[in-house]
């Protein structure tokens, strides 16, 4: 009896091709990674499929599954659309639930994660970050958005994550999203639109500075 399922596999695959602990453009072996599941390749062909799906993996005729390589320009577009469905993520979520339920991450953007981010521990913001994502999207309530967003996030995590260590960004994102955590908590839903637009504005830009790195 097969030990994992497909959605299994491909949530395994997805965090480490996210995490980059499988590179852009490493060979996806569906009989080594049937053997590390312990699955048949049907069962890594269904996962490879959906990371297929998601953007994650590409098929290459006579080559088989290989992580996707995401280019400067192509990056560039998403971000163009990223920005504008993050804004509405937002204006949204300050729409649809009551403005005291956002106290929760005002306390999360405060003084504490703003002394870790000093003291130089930026994973804790990216945390922070994750935690907002997951609340403003389930508030949002637009399963379109939840979609088109989820495949957004999957081509950009790893390099939102490795934007957060560049000189000053951790403390420039905190500051950010402190501000739009304060207009969800006002209920002023344009203002956090707003506010959401103008960071991944911001974002782009240390992204086209640092583009090298980060790619």
């Amino acid at each position: 009896m097969e030990r994992s399922t497909s959605a299994d596999i491909e949530g395994v695959l997805r965090e480490r091709i996210m995490r980059r602990d499988i590179l852009p453009g490493a060979k996806l072996k569906e009989v080594m990674l049937a053997e590390e599941f312990g699955v048949s390749r049907t069962r890594i062909r269904q996962a490879l499929g959906v990371l297929e799906a998601r953007g994650l993996v590409d098929r290459i005729p006579n080559q088989g599954a290989v992580v996707a390589t995401l280019d400067a320009a192509n990056l560039f577009k998403i971000y163009d659309v990223f920005e504008m469905l993050e804004g509405l993520c937002a204006r949204l979520a300050a729409q649809n639930v009551p403005p005291e339920s956002w106290q929760d991450l005002v306390e999360l953007f405060g003084p504490d994660l703003e002394q870790a981010i000093i003291d130089g521990d930026c994973e804790q913001m990216y945390l922070a970050v994750k935690t907002y994502r997951t609340r403003v999207i389930e508030a949002a309530d637009n399963p379109t958005l939840h979609d088109f967003l989820g495949s957004i996030w999957d081509k950009t995590e790893v390099m939102i994550r490795r934007t957060l260590i560049l000189p000053g960004r951790a403390l420039a994102s905190f500051k950010e999203h402190a501000e739009i955590v304060a207009a969800l908590r006002a209920g002023d839903a344009q203002r956090a639109e707003r506010l959401k637009c103008e960071s991944m504005r911001r974002a782009r830009e240390v992204l086209e500075k640092y583009q090298k790195f980060v790619l």
